[in-house]
């Protein structure tokens, strides 16, 4: 009801259009910018865009995004810090094992090349004759091979102590018999040549093949031993004039008269025969340790070779 309330014969207001304040804030806006535009000025001319910078069809224009580089957190940076020490770490103990390696070998080679002094024969100090050779079991010999090595070694022992009595019962036999005095210096040369040749030709060359693993050193002793286990038997039998007391020897003496020359001429028998067991025992031994290492006469052969370059460790 309250536009009845409104006197209709009222003078209207006077309402002008152009006065309201959109409108006048406009037309009272300066318009001296587009009149004052000069296109050759120098001021325009630096808001211009060059064409180079103008994207071409082939490369469109591409908005980068402006990322800010992440720092990384102070558990990433002691990570890696931890991570590159262990790393020099394990290089300076590779470096260390290397070392210790090289140092271990120089020392080898010095313990090798260093001159021992030979202790063999074990002479007096006074003597002046000097021992001959280095021996030493627990030392140059390996242990799975100290066994058999001394116990030819004791064969040798055996060997010399038989070839002695040999000798005694050769003299007692030309005291009873003047006729024997062959036999009795036969038996002189047997003992002075076989005692060391025994240890000579195949004593040492198996100590030395033992102590290197060498196949040459077994070939050598395989054969001078095969020869010395010969003339143990040679021995053993006691063929007449071939200065041995073995059992044919033995039993030809074998008289009341001549009882005590008759027993001793069997006792040497019995050294004879002994070495002889022991010796082919031995042997045996020997051939099956040297066919379980895998030589073969072929290695002997480029050891043969090997020997006699000029210029290689003999």
């Amino acid at each position: 009801m309250s536009t009845f309330d409104t006197n209709p014969f009222a003078d209207p207001v006077d309402v002008n259009p152009f006065q309201d304040p959109s409108v006048t804030q406009l037309t009272s806006a300066p318009q001296g910018g587009l009149a004052e535009f000069n296109p050759f000025s120098e001021t325009n001319a630096a808001t211009t865009v060059p064409v180079t910078q103008l994207p071409g069809p082939s490369q469109p224009a591409v908005l980068q995004p402006s990322v800010e580089p992440t720092q990384p957190s102070p558990q990433a940076v002691a990570s890696a810090a931890q991570a590159s020490l262990l790393r020099q770490q394990e290089e300076l103990d590779r470096k260390a094992a290397e070392l210790e390696r090289k140092e271990r070998e120089l020392q080898n080679t010095v313990t090798n090349l260093h001159v021992r002094e030979n202790n063999w024969p074990p002479l007096p100090s006074f003597c002046p004759i000097k021992p001959c050779f280095y021996q030493d079991f627990s030392i140059e010999i390996p242990a799975d091979y100290q066994r058999i090595c001394k116990m030819l070694y004791y064969l040798w022992m055996l060997h010399s102590v038989t070839l002695f009595l040999n000798l005694l019962a050769c003299l007692a036999w030309f005291l009873v018999d003047n006729t024997k005095g062959v036999d009795f210096g036969l038996s002189i040369l047997w003992f002075v040549m076989f005692t060391p040749c025994a240890f000579l030709c195949w004593y040492r060359p198996i100590y030395k093949a033992f102590r290197s693993d060498n196949s040459f050193s077994f070939f050598v002793f395989f054969f001078v031993f095969f020869c010395q286990i010969v003339i143990y038997v040679i021995q053993l039998v006691g063929i007449p004039n071939l200065g041995d007391s073995g059992w044919i020897a033995a039993v030809s003496t074998l008289q009341p008269k001549h009882l005590a020359l008759s027993i001793i001429m069997m006792v040497v028998a019995g050294f004879f025969t002994l070495c002889a067991v022991l010796s082919v025992f031995l042997l045996k031994r020997v051939h099956s340790l040297y066919r379980r290492t895998g030589a073969s006469f072929q290695q002997a052969q480029e050891d043969v070779s090997l020997r006699w370059v000029p210029g290689s460790p003999h």
